[in-house]
């Protein structure tokens, strides 16, 4: 079966916590603190591999989470970095943030690598806290958790020319006959189920990638059957051909038909409107209704479309269309990449040392943020040293006015994670 969108869960591993410890040797009676610094969390990376062809594997596995880093040890011990996933996925992959669903990356390149969830960093060991007055540290920092997210992947397939038509109009033939590819070929009035690629080699190093998109049909932009999942496959494409049946076995008028198939395109996106097209009348070996014929080739004059009369059965007027559309494309614009419409670094991977400040139900005021939570996280309510670093904290980072902004009063309980505690100012 053909997969071509999946949802996924993905979640980096969180940074390991710093240690809290103290030097400790024969004839030394008091060492200085020798805590080490938590590992940093695994994180999540997508990857472009050439051998995969669908989204299969995302339906039966959809929640990916990285290892978390080591917590850190005395002697100055590091803990140990957390590894990272590596998620294989199909040339042409594009991955959409499913809460924003804008575009986080294309993976088009092959052997491309993108970090789609970054491992958090370890915490500080006691050591980094040692100073001239602070000379024994009883507190430590603990890791930064790892972005964790829901990504829509959506495989759009990378071919430069695209045959479009409603179904058993012979475009699976068409693939077969310039193409190695091997479609299944049958007299289906039902679409085939999935997109074949195949390459076109002219000769002289002239070769373009050709794809059979799926037979569209009526209110296909709507959604109609597989419309959706067919239509993305033709938004890369540079040239599209249009295969039209003439021969009229079926009773079918092919003006009519070139315009539905045309209103699908640009009902599903406006810019298919534009793209270059040349029409490929199929079946012309078995025409049974020459007047049909003669009226659609005198329309297609009118509108300006360019009509190569051909059967994909016998291979006539095959070899005039692939060279003609080869010489259009070198024409045109390479394969189209789609932008990413959020900026990685500042909207996936949060860094910041910013916070927000929100109201509970039961009147508590909430400070969250990744870095306020991990300073929540690390207090030593036990030690006095401690709780003035975490005061210290909140008042050099704005916490403290931030609150007193907000309304908070001496007495108001304020929520830092897990953390809970009355204000007091």
């Amino acid at each position: 079966m053909f997969t071509d969108k999946a949802k996924i869960f993905v979640k980096a591993g969180n940074g390991g916590n710093g240690a809290i410890a103290f030097h400790r040797e024969k004839y030394v009676a008091a060492g200085g603190p020798d805590g080490g610094d938590g590992g940093r969390g695994g994180s999540v990376i997508f990857r472009v591999d050439l051998g995969l062809t669908t989204l299969m594997d995302f339906r039966y596995k959809r929640k990916y989470v990285a290892s978390a880093g080591g917590d850190g040890s005395g002697k100055r011990r590091k803990g140990k970095d957390g590894d990272d996933i590596i998620i294989r996925v199909p040339q042409g992959t594009v991955v959409r943030d499913a809460e924003s669903n804008r575009i986080i990356a294309d993976l088009s390149v092959p052997g491309e690598d993108i970090v789609i969830a970054k491992g958090g960093n370890g915490g500080w060991g006691n050591a980094h806290f040692a100073t001239a007055v602070r000379q024994t540290p009883n507190f430590a920092k603990n890791g930064q958790k790892g972005d964790e997210r829901e990504v829509i992947l959506e495989l759009k397939l990378l071919a430069d020319v695209g045959l479009v038509g409603f179904p058993n109009v012979g475009k699976s033939t068409i693939l077969a006959s310039v193409t190695k590819a091997e479609p299944k070929i049958a007299n289906y009035h039902f679409t085939t189920l999935e997109p074949n690629l195949g390459v076109v080699d002219l000769g002289d190093h002239r070769s373009f990638v050709l794809a059979d998109i799926p037979g569209i049909i009526e209110g296909a932009s709507e959604g109609v059957g597989l419309g959706h999942e067919f239509l993305r496959h033709i938004e890369r494409t540079r040239l599209l051909i249009h295969v039209v049946d003439v021969s009229g076995i079926e009773g079918r008028d092919p003006i009519e038909d070139f315009d539905i198939i045309n209103e699908e395109l640009s009902s599903y996106d406006m810019a298919l409107e534009e793209r270059p097209q040349v029409v490929a009348a199929n079946k012309t070996d078995i025409i049974q209704n020459e007047e049909a014929y003669k009226a659609f080739l005198e329309e297609m004059q009118k509108r300006s479309v360019e009509v190569f009369e051909i059967s994909a059965a016998t291979g006539r007027g095959m070899r005039e269309l692939m060279n003609d559309v080869y010489e259009k494309l070198s024409k045109l614009p390479p394969v189209k990449i789609f932008e990413p419409e959020m900026d990685i670094d500042e909207e996936v991977f949060d860094d910041s040392e910013g916070f927000e400040i929100s109201r509970s139900d039961d009147g508590a005021y909430v400070v969250s943020g990744s870095w306020i939570e991990a300073v929540g996280g690390s207090v030593n309510f036990s030690d006095n040293e401690s709780l003035q670093f975490f005061q210290r904290a909140l008042m050099k980072k704005g916490v403290i006015d931030a609150l007193v902004e907000k309304g908070v009063k001496e007495g108001d309980t304020v929520r830092i994670g897990d953390l809970e505690f009355d204000f007091v100012w």
